[in-house]
């Protein structure tokens, strides 16, 4: 099976699916309810699976739900082998994604240095209209 293959992609989709759902059902107190599956890649072999989560909070809940779902693994794993039917049950390995608040944060950087060129454009008229009003006087 190719990497990119349809059915490889429909794999990785149905996997952080179900990852998702069995997550979100987890009762650790340390995983955050704020904790999403970003995605999924699962190798061609079946045999690994690399988990992109994302946390909203601090970096105390990122590393809190982090161990949580290190511990609970075995857990989930099985609880994926139950609900979907595959040769093999990957092995996962979970990642902490931080690329919306990666986004988020360039947003906020590109909507000040725009409402900063606001301000500079305004002050440069200003003083246009200033020096435009001098120059009119004399």
């Amino acid at each position: 099976m190719r990497k990119n293959s349809p059915k490889n992609k429909r794999i990785n989709e149905e996997v952080a699916h179900e990852l998702s759902q069995i997550i979100r059902d987890l009762k650790d107190p340390r995983i955050s309810f704020m904790t999403s599956v970003m995605d999924a890649y699962v190798s061609t072999d079946l045999k690994n699976c690399k988990v992109y989560v994302s946390v909203l909070g601090d970096e105390k809940a990122k590393t809190d739900t982090m161990k949580g779902l290190e511990s609970a693994k075995g857990f989930i794993r099985h609880e994926l082998a139950e609900t979907l039917n595959m040769r093999n049950t990957p092995e996962l390995t979970f990642v902490l994604d931080e690329s919306i608040e990666r986004g988020v944060r360039m947003s906020k950087l590109i909507d000040d240095v725009a409402m900063h060129d606001e301000k500079v454009q305004e002050e440069r008229e200003e003083t246009e209209e200033a020096d435009q009003a001098d120059t009119d006087e004399t």
